[in-house]
């Protein structure tokens, strides 16, 4: 089939303004023009499409969450992309803009929004720069900006850098940096939907650069020709990056309900080597790992199947490990990634990704304490459902689901076992001087001296 999302793949230079348009390009955004904004809004909620970005929260559902009485209104795309190994929305941005474009704007018809802010992760600077000149060439064409296609409905298009941080990419957190405010997560309710919890106050919608770019084909094919693709419960296509120990790693946008095995072996080529597939990350490092069997490559990437194999879709960002990875190292370098991403605000978040960085690296130099595995387990376990946001989660889930599916991997990093010296064999000490006695110190990556005894008097 031929891509909806990726279509820089099956027609040269879609990118430019004029291939574009040759293509389709705009015409979903004439006919949402011709609809009434609650039309349109119906349209998207029948065709089920459930937000890309993670979540996989139901789009039009979304959007009707947008009171129409309020006067402003806002479409915040989230272009931040922050996830590990998640690299789709780039190629978006980069080979098929315009439809991204097209997409946010029929978005903010549907509100009725005043302007959309694309809202790009600080590295996407020469993105940002591109899509600039995209927005400018479509506010030339009469498709951004004032009276749009003569429809006396006025919206434009802007972008904005953030400073590279993951936190930005919660959607509370991403409106807060847009406002010029620390990228962290806000209380909430009111939500953004609400007055008072969107961008400036205002009700926004925060969508995802991929499931905006899903729009202008349901708006023009409609909501029973999207349903036809993928799943009853997860239609539509979706862009799984693939990543890791696998021969062809890279973007394949496929529909919904396509296997593990499917994606990973018939298009992705398989393991290098013929070596056995040993954990698969199936939503970067925020998602829970899982063990590789058979019963697990054979299970639909959709939304609703992952929870049978306890883990989650999110962006789709899969990451895959050979048969030679140590899970502990990757338990590791995820915990270094959040304690070095997380925004500080949330003590559990901010506590616990600290503390468990610390005990990993123990566990990592083979200097494992006796309870230092279920020591983690217990302080990643604190961190769930407490956070303002699910930075705190995501962080627990390295640590968790670890542990719960390659416990014997933490094992061999354990310190054999000291053997106590026997009693005759034993120095005494002096009278009075201050005996040093070694203990374990809980939290720490050495051992804590602590002074007992009574120091001799001076005479």
């Amino acid at each position: 089939m031929q891509h909806i999302l990726l279509r820089g793949r099956d027609i040269p230079d879609i990118w430019k303004l004029d291939v574009y348009r040759q293509n389709g390009g705009y015409e979903g955004l004439q006919k949402a023009l011709s609809m009434k904004p609650s039309e349109v809004i119906d349209v998207v909620k029948a065709s089920n499409l459930r937000g890309r970005g993670g979540a996989g929260f139901p789009t039009g559902l979304k959007w009707s969450f947008i009171p129409q009485s309020e006067p402003v209104k806002y479409v915040a795309v989230n272009a931040d992309e922050s996830e590990t190994g998640t690299f789709k929305d780039r190629e978006i941005m980069e080979t098929n803009p315009h439809q991204l474009i097209e997409g946010a704007l029929i978005c903010a018809w549907a509100i009725q929004a005043t302007a959309v802010y694309i809202y790009l992760r600080g590295e996407f600077w020469d993105v940002a720069h591109a899509l600039d000149e995209r927005i400018a060439e479509a506010r030339q064409a009469g498709l951004v900006g004032d009276n749009i296609l003569g429809s006396g409905w006025s919206c434009n298009v802007y972008t904005h850098l953030g400073a590279g941080a993951y936190i930005c990419g919660e959607e509370s957190a991403l409106l807060n940096s847009l406002e010029g405010k620390l990228g962290q997560p806000r209380v909430r309710p009111p939500f953004p939907a609400q007055k008072g919890g969107g961008l400036y106050s205002e009700p926004t919608v925060v969508n995802n650069v991929e499931t905006l770019t899903n729009v202008p084909w349901i708006i023009i094919n409609g909501a029973d020709a999207y349903k036809q693709i993928g799943t009853e419960r997860s239609p539509g296509t979706k862009i799984f990056c693939v990543s890791g120990h696998v021969n062809k790693p890279g973007n394949y946008e496929l529909p919904l309900g396509v296997t593990f095995r499917e994606l990973l072996y018939d298009h992705a080529g398989g393991v290098p080597g013929g070596r056995a597939m040993k954990a698969i990350l199936p939503s970067g490092g925020s998602g829970p790992i899982i063990a590789v069997n058979d019963a697990v490559l054979d299970t639909r990437l959709t939304y609703e199947d992952m929870a049978k194999v306890d883990s989650i879709l999110g962006s789709a960002s899969i990451i895959v490990m050979d048969e030679n990875v140590d899970i502990t190292w990757v338990a590791a370098k995820v915990t270094k990634f959040f304690k070095h991403e997380s925004c500080g605000k949330c003590t559990p978040c901010r506590e616990g990704t600290y503390w468990l960085d610390k005990v990993l690296d123990r566990i990592m130099a083979n200097e494992a304490q006796p309870g230092d595995i279920e020591l983690i387990d217990n302080v990643a376990k604190n961190m769930q459902g407490v956070t303002l946001c699910a930075l705190g989660d995501f962080a627990a889930n390295p640590i968790i689901h670890t542990i719960k599916n390659f416990r014997e991997d933490f094992m061999q990093h354990m310190k054999p076992a000291e053997v106590p010296a026997k009693a005759d064999q034993r120095k005494p000490t002096n009278a009075g001087a201050a005996a040093a006695t070694t203990v374990p110190g809980p939290l720490e990556g050495k051992r804590d001296t602590v002074a007992t005894g009574t120091p001799a008097r001076k005479s």
